[in-house]
């Protein structure tokens, strides 16, 4: 049994889903299922209950998830107690930002950055939200900027800003009006990029959409927004994105596309700041460091 077996473990059984915990850890479901047994045979024990519908966990399997989240716990804290024994004096906080952060935030950052100046360097760790949450529960980062929703045991959320999105449209269609409702868009063909470049909410704006009629669909394989554009442009498109241009996101703005916002649908992106709780009960200087990031962030 080795290390990556338990972590394998535990996101399928917080995800009671073999493919959803494939896709959280990047990898296909064959091998994925293949680790698994392997553990089961290792353990002499099934540790979850499979058909074709359901995934549950045994009572082995429930015995187990407490101890394999504790050991891995253990496990990911390694480096940074390691830097905290052995490190420089002065500390270094490596803070998470997820890709099109809002330009106030990134000012609101650099606020933050320069009051810690005098006791420690902050340092930027880009990546995905998954990515970014998994680096926060591991440890490797004090805290981190994602896209919410997130729900994980022990991670504190405190809420930053909520970005309207809209409509990304034809502009040879839509060019002259100041909204749009999704009752209108039932027979244009919803563009969206790869999965792995959308944040979860979207899964609640996919969930809208369909229960408003628009079945219609098309994934793009690439995070080019100017790729979601181009096929907008064409007529019978859209895609969705940030109303505000000074959003890091709103890449879509072109001459042959507008950006409206919804007269029947009121979606909203929503950053917050995250951290492990046990830490800052732990740790005073990281709990100091999280209340001036909320104060800087939320200004």
């Amino acid at each position: 049994m080795e290390m990556f077996h338990l972590r394998y473990f535990v996101a399928v059984a917080e995800n009671l889903s073999f493919s959803k915990a494939a896709r959280q850890l990047h990898m296909a479901t064959s091998p994925l299922s293949q680790r698994i047994r392997d553990l089961e045979r290792d353990l002499g024990s099934a540790l979850f209950e499979r058909d074709s519908h359901h995934v549950r966990l045994t009572s082995a399997g429930a015995a187990l998830l407490p101890i394999a989240k504790d050991v891995l716990g253990r496990f990911d804290d390694i480096p940074w107690r390691l830097r905290e024994a052995t490190g420089p004096q002065r500390a270094v906080v490596y803070v998470g930002i997820p890709p099109g952060l809002h330009s106030s935030l990134r000012d609101r950052l650099r606020s933050f950055e320069q009051r810690c100046a005098a006791e420690c360097d902050v340092k930027r760790w880009p990546g995905g939200s998954d990515d970014l949450l998994v680096g926060v529960q591991r440890g490797e980062l004090a805290m981190a900027l994602v896209h919410l929703p997130v729900h994980a045991e022990g991670i504190e959320v405190f809420e930053v800003m909520r970005e309207p999105l809209g409509a990304v449209l034809p502009a040879a269609e839509f060019g002259s009006r100041s909204s749009v409702s999704l009752h209108e868009l039932v027979d244009h063909t919803y563009v969206s990029p790869a999965p792995r470049m959308l944040p979860s909410y979207y899964d609640e704006v996919e969930a809208r959409l369909r229960a408003a009629g628009i079945h219609r669909r098309m994934t793009l394989n690439t995070g080019d927004y100017g790729s979601t554009s181009e096929f907008v442009a064409n007529g019978s498109a859209f895609s969705i994105s940030m109303l505000d241009p000074a959003s890091g996101m709103q890449k879509h703005r072109a001459e042959s596309t507008v950006v409206l916002p919804f007269a029947d649908f009121d979606p909203a992106l929503a950053t917050g700041l995250i951290w492990r709780r046990d830490r800052t009960e732990t740790h005073s200087d990281l709990r100091r460091l999280i209340d001036e990031a909320k104060l800087a962030l939320a200004a």
